[in-house]
């Protein structure tokens, strides 16, 4: 009898043993090879947080670097297939640094596997308030007297660049035109207010305080319609009156050959943290950002409509 119990015993051990094994937690890096502060490493981190309440089998790790292309570079050199790495490419690098310096891009959209699309951001024009432009119709008569146009932008070939170029460019401003770069998003979008600018192209969240203040007028939005919800909600989209636009998309990537069952998985994690009230009411209300999912055809049109902006602005842009 005693023998019987003690072979049960094993079983039931072996049978745990197995058991823990199939309940293993992966843990995938999720890297954010952009401002370790800015809004995209916050989303991750957020993100990473609610992982655990959605997935038994999967943690995400949140990792936020300074370096953008250099460190995608590294990042597609040392990572292989299946491994559990994660990082972020977006329209900046695939569209624009593509086209503008291509020498600094050791990768191409062949070297990943889309994942999810953890937002969108809708840019917005700001203008000095004393300029009284509360709308384009406003923005077209102003660009009409042949004034300079000045223009705060996050960076010299940013995304913020390129839709300054398209929207003053497509209005005819030409050499009127003067895009002012500045070192980070948050500097550009308070340039205007400080009356070092006439106008900015931010995020919402960046021009928000001031526009509360008082100091700047939302102008409009880079977007197919009208601002939906939120302070700006009723700001209208440029692409409502034929002007080009695209939005600021933050792609979750896995390296090429990396199993089609896991990036399901992971997709549907992401699908699911961003359907998590928590983190969308966050996400609408906080961070002014919209969950976006988005299939493989919808990132390759993103890039290509980007690239053609980029193709046409170019010489605005980079002088």
């Amino acid at each position: 009898m005693k023998r019987i119990l003690s072979l049960i015993l094993a079983v039931l051990m072996i049978v745990g043993m197995f058991a823990g094994c199939s309940s293993k937690t992966e843990s995938w890096k999720v890297t954010c090879p952009w401002a370790p502060s800015g809004v995209a490493a916050m989303v991750s981190q957020k993100a990473a947080a609610k992982s655990t309440e959605h997935s038994d089998s999967i943690t995400l790790v949140a990792e936020a670097i300074k370096g953008d292309a250099a460190t995608v570079n590294t990042w597609v050199a040392d990572t292989e297939a299946n491994d559990p790495e994660l990082v972020f490419v977006g329209e900046g690098l695939l569209s624009i640094t593509s086209i503008i310096d291509p020498a600094k891009m050791q990768f191409s959209y062949d070297d990943f596997v889309f994942v999810e699309n953890l937002y969108s951001s809708i840019f917005v024009l700001s203008a000095d308030a004393k300029l009284n432009i509360k709308s384009l119709a406003d923005l077209e008569a102003y660009v009409a007297k042949g004034e300079e146009i000045s223009v705060a932008v996050n960076g010299a070939t940013s995304s913020e660049a390129f839709l300054a170029a398209a929207l003053f460019g497509s209005m005819g401003a030409g050499a009127q035109l003067k895009l002012t770069p500045y070192q980070s998003a948050a500097e550009a979008a308070q340039a205007v207010a400080k009356g070092e600018t006439k106008f900015a192209v931010s995020h919402q969240t960046q021009i928000l305080e001031t526009y509360q203040q008082g100091s700047v007028s939302i102008v409009c939005a880079f977007d197919e319609k009208a601002i939906e919800d939120g302070p700006f909600a009723g700001v209208e989209g440029v692409g409502e009156h034929g002007y080009p636009y695209f939005r600021n998309c933050c792609f979750v990537m896995a390296r090429k050959g990396t199993d089609e069952q896991k990036i399901t998985e992971l997709k549907n994690l992401y699908d699911e943290i961003l359907k998590d009230e928590e983190v969308s009411t966050w996400l609408n209300d906080t961070m002014l950002l919209e969950a976006d999912t988005m299939s493989t055809e919808d990132v390759q049109a993103h890039i290509e409509n980007v690239q053609n902006i980029v193709n046409q602005y170019k010489d605005v842009v980079v002088g």
